[in-house]
C-alpha cells in the first residue's frame, strides 16, 4: 500500500508541475498575443490617421491601365474626389458612352447574380476648341491613395474586363483666398539641416507662397527661379515665404548658410503636398 501511495502521490506531483507549466506557457502565449494583436491595431489606427484626407473636395490624378479604359481628354486626366466622414469617391468623366456599368472587384465578382453595380452618369465635357458633348461617368469608391484599385467594366457588347485605377495628388478643388496646411520634403544638402512640416500654405488673388521654417537661424537668404527671397522674421530660426508653383512635384531651390566659416550656398528641392 505505502508503495501505491508513493507511486500515486509522485505521479500527482507530476501532473500537477506539467498543468502549472502549460498554464504559464498559455498565458506568456495569451499575453503575447494580445500585445501583438494591440501593436497591429495601434499601427492601423496610425496608419489611418496619417493618411486620412480632410473633409472636402480635391482634384486629383486618376491613372487606368488600358486606353480602352481611360479618362476623357477635356479633364486632363483629372478627377474630383469627395471625402465625407473619412470615407473617399472619385468621380471621372470617360471619353464616351460605351461602357455602360462598373464594378469595384474583379470581372468575375462582377458577373455573378446580386452583383452591385455602379451606374453611369451623363457627364458635359467641352474640349479646348468649344465643342462640347455628354459622355458617361461614374463614382467610384476609393480605399487608398497611391493604390491600385480593382474594378470591372462592361460595354454595350455585355463583356466583363478587369481593370485598375490608380488615385494620387490630391489638390483641394478650391484654393481660395486663405491659409492652408501642406506637408513638406526638403531634400539635399548633408541632411542636418530640416524645414518645419507642416508649414502654411498662403493664397491671394491666386498665387500659392509657402512660409518656411528652417531648424536654424543662420540661413540668410534663398533662391526660387533666380529671385532671391529673405527672412521675413528678425529672430529665431529662419523663416521666409516662397512662391509655389507645383505640387507633388520637387522644386530646385538655393539656401545660403552662415553657420560656416564662410557663407555658402546650398542646393535643395522642395516637394509640397496634401498628405
Amino acid at each position: 500500500m505505502k508503495k501505491i501511495s508513493v507511486i500515486l502521490l509522485t505521479l500527482f506531483l507530476i501532473c500537477t508541475l506539467v498543468g502549472c507549466g502549460a498554464s504559464a506557457a498559455g498565458d506568456e502565449s495569451s499575453a503575447a498575443s494580445e500585445n501583438t494583436s494591440r501593436a497591429a491595431s495601434d499601427s492601423a489606427e496610425t496608419t489611418v490617421s496619417e493618411s486620412t484626407l480632410a473633409d472636402g473636395t480635391y482634384t486629383v490624378e486618376v491613372d487606368t491601365d488600358s486606353t480602352m479604359f481611360t479618362l476623357n481628354e477635356a479633364v486632363d486626366g483629372k478627377g474630383t474626389l469627395t471625402v465625407e466622414g473619412g470615407v473617399m469617391t472619385v468621380h471621372i468623366s470617360l471619353v464616351s458612352q460605351n461602357i455602360v456599368n462598373l464594378y469595384l472587384g474583379t470581372a468575375e465578382d462582377a458577373a455573378k447574380e446580386g452583383a452591385e453595380l455602379i451606374e453611369p452618369t451623363l457627364d458635359t465635357v467641352t474640349y479646348s476648341d468649344g465643342y462640347s458633348e455628354e459622355v458617361y461617368g461614374f463614382d467610384i469608391p476609393v480605399s487608398a491613395l497611391d493604390t491600385e484599385i480593382d474594378v470591372a467594366i462592361i460595354g454595350t457588347k455585355g463583356t466583363w474586363y478587369d481593370h485598375v485605377i490608380t488615385v494620387s495628388e490630391p489638390v483641394p478643388a478650391e484654393l481660395t483666398d486663405g491659409e492652408y496646411s501642406v506637408n513638406v520634403l526638403l531634400e539635399g544638402g548633408s541632411g542636418k539641416a530640416s524645414i518645419a512640416s507642416p508649414a502654411t500654405l498662403i493664397v491671394s488673388g491666386g498665387e500659392y507662397r509657402v512660409r518656411i521654417e528652417w531648424s536654424s537661424e543662420n540661413y540668410d537668404y534663398m533662391i526660387v527661379d533666380d529671385v532671391t527671397y529673405y527672412p521675413v522674421n528678425e529672430s529665431g530660426n529662419s523663416v521666409f515665404e516662397i512662391p509655389v508653383s507645383e505640387f507633388y512635384e520637387a522644386i530646385d531651390v538655393i539656401a545660403d548658410t552662415t553657420a560656416m566659416s564662410t557663407p555658402h550656398e546650398i542646393e535643395y528641392t522642395l516637394t509640397f503636398t496634401f498628405y
